[in-house]
């Protein structure tokens, strides 16, 4: 099983190519799309925490492809928070989105590093998410 990573408009690493391709193996999928949701069973709009993350893979030619990387937060003060889209690296759209506006996304190539680079600490070093993959 191979996650197409190389030659991307954002610079996905091979650990974390490799570390959904564990987290696919591990969940036997087998169909042609899959989506992977990691949530922090804690955080909430009062104590904080992990943002969630969604992560949407198509498999095409034999290889698994990114087609957007999500990470939420609560917005606005409680009690009329709401969880919304904080980052979206649109893989399919080439498009970055934050609070800001959308943007084309070769220009989040810093923040994408800085993310992923965070996302994977918390996920394989702390192991604070819950992991749920949906076919």
């Amino acid at each position: 099983m191979h996650i197409h990573y190389e030659g991307l408009a954002l610079p996905v690493s091979k650990r974390f190519a490799q570390a959904l391709v564990d987290l696919l193996v591990q969940h036997s999928v087998s169909q042609t799309s899959v989506t992977i949701n990691f949530r922090d069973p804690n955080y909430s709009v009062e104590s904080g925490g992990f943002h969630p993350v969604e992560i949407r893979l198509e498999k095409r030619n034999n290889a698994w492809h990114f087609c957007y990387v999500t990470d939420f937060a609560y917005i606005g003060n409680v009690p009329y928070a709401e969880l919304a889209k904080d980052l979206d690296f649109d893989f399919d759209a080439g498009v970055f989105q934050n609070l800001f506006g959308v943007f084309p996304i070769e220009q989040a190539t810093d923040m994408y590093q800085i993310w992923e680079g965070n996302f994977l600490h918390y996920w394989l070093e702390l192991d604070v998410f819950s992991i749920s993959v949906s076919e």
